[in-house]
């Protein structure tokens, strides 16, 4: 029995150390300090840039906190450290040769970092540190090489801090310190991202965030992360990441899922994009001596302002049933009691008329009518705010025939029709036919663009 216990106290001790899977497994050792002291400051460092990569020569340490990770693998080969546990003004990243680095530096824990021999650069997303690389003869910074990482990055002895988040919103992301943590409230995924994974396979994938005002920002995220296939939330909440700049644009990078705090409804719906029948087609220009003279001009009876988001102007050609060109309006709005004018040839208007139009809509748009066209303004749920002429008839020798002349809308007209009405307008044209004014009209004497 004596026997049986010992062979079986044997195999379960030899059972245990099989599940190491080698024999020489330790934890990483900390190497921790706590005699080094900073001499430098984050400014400092950031002074010392002057518009390209340098080797630092100063004997500075620099004092930091870690705030990114790589365990859930949405970094590589980079830590983010910010002067400050709480409230930061600066943040820098240093590039390193070391995987799993969340082991030698977790998130909170005090770093040293010996600056003299790294090297300092600044790109599309802001500073950072690290060993030496050059393309084609220009230096930059690389990764430092993880032989002597050691040597120029050290953890405090200290407790790891809890890092407390800038708290701030999309609408004040200007002057907020990029490469530091921040945690935005009240955001969720768009709806054309909803039901996709948080990355491409293996591919760097941008997700875009809005707030429940409209205002954007990107989440960058890496397909090899271990949440890659995870399918973004539907719902809202606050975030925690990383801020970084690419170029003019804020970018958002979260260290694990633990940083998406989506527990509430999506936001309501916005909506800023409206119908108006006080907007309509006021004035269209084919001048008789000046082709390149072509516009077209909108008015606003409204005494507000109003944005033109998701409409458009479709030109029918002769007597064609299908939409010919179309002129995209989302980004012009027009203010109370005013015109916008739309011109096909802007340099040659301004030539003509004095003033530069509103809108360039280039050559083969509605604004390039020779007269015998059919013009519809439609607003962005698709239906007609405003016509001239009569789709599928070709305005030769009928009452909505412009050529060569002008077609203008009645002063006492104050809103868009849904359908042509020969009375609301005055034509001028080389023909004279259905009642119309048999007049060709000469640029810039005969048309009132901007004047309606």
């Amino acid at each position: 029995m004596l026997k049986l216990k010992s062979w079986l106290i044997i195999s379960l001790t030899t059972l245990c150390f099989s599940c190491v899977k080698n024999s020489d497994f330790k934890p990483p050792e900390t190497n921790c300090n706590d005699k080094l002291v900073s001499n430098a400051s984050f400014l400092d460092v950031i002074n010392l840039y002057q518009g390209e990569t340098i080797q630092i020569q100063e004997n500075w340490i620099l004092e930091g906190y870690v705030v990114s990770s790589d365990k859930a693998g949405n970094f590589f080969g980079e830590l983010y450290i910010q002067d400050s546990i709480e409230q930061p003004k600066y943040g820098l990243k240093i590039e390193i040769d070391l995987r799993d680095s969340y082991l030698w530096y977790p998130v909170g824990s005090k770093v040293f970092i010996r600056l003299k021999g790294l090297y300092l650069g600044k790109n599309k997303e802001g500073f950072k540190l690290g060993g030496a690389v050059t393309f084609f003869g220009n230096l930059s910074v690389g990764r430092l090489p993880k032989t002597i990482l050691k040597n120029h990055l050290t953890v405090s002895c200290s407790e790891v801090e809890n890092i407390e988040p800038l708290e701030i919103s999309l609408d004040m992301l200007i002057g907020v310190p990029q490469n530091t943590l921040v945690r935005i409230k009240n955001l969720e995924f768009v709806d054309e991202e909803l039901g996709e994974p948080f990355a491409v396979e293996a591919e760097e994938t941008e997700r875009v965030l809005q707030d429940c005002q409209g205002n954007l920002i990107t989440l960058v995220n890496s397909g090899f992360s271990d949440f890659q296939d995870t399918i973004l939330p539907n719902l809202s909440g606050s975030i925690t990441g990383i801020l970084v700049k690419n170029n003019e644009d804020f970018n958002l990078r979260i260290r694990s899922l633990e940083d998406i705090e989506f527990k509430s409804e999506r936001c309501p719906k916005i909506v800023d994009e409206f119908t108006s029948n006080a907007i309509f087609i006021s004035e269209l220009a084919d001048p008789d001596n000046a082709p390149e003279g072509r516009f077209i001009e909108l008015y606003n009876s409204d005494n507000n302002t109003m944005s033109l988001k998701g409409w458009k102007l479709l030109r029918y050609t002769n007597n064609s049933t299908e939409v010919s060109s179309s002129i995209d309006l989302t980004d012009y709005s027009i203010l109370g009691k005013s015109t916008l004018v739309i011109s096909s040839k802007p340099e040659s208007f301004e030539l003509i008329y004095g003033f530069l139009p509103d809108v360039s809509a280039g050559a083969n748009s509605a604004a390039n009518s020779n007269g015998d066209d059919n013009i519809v303004l439609v607003d962005p749920f698709g239906k007609t705010v405003d016509i001239f002429g009569v789709i599928g008839e070709d305005g030769s020798g009928t009452n909505h025939e412009f050529e060569d002349g002008r077609a203008v809308r009645n002063t006492n007209i104050s809103k868009g029709s849904t359908s042509y009405n020969f009375m609301e307008w005055t034509i001028y044209n080389d023909s004279g036919e259905a009642l119309t004014t048999n007049q060709p009209q000469t640029a810039p004497e005969n048309f009132t663009p901007g004047k309606h």
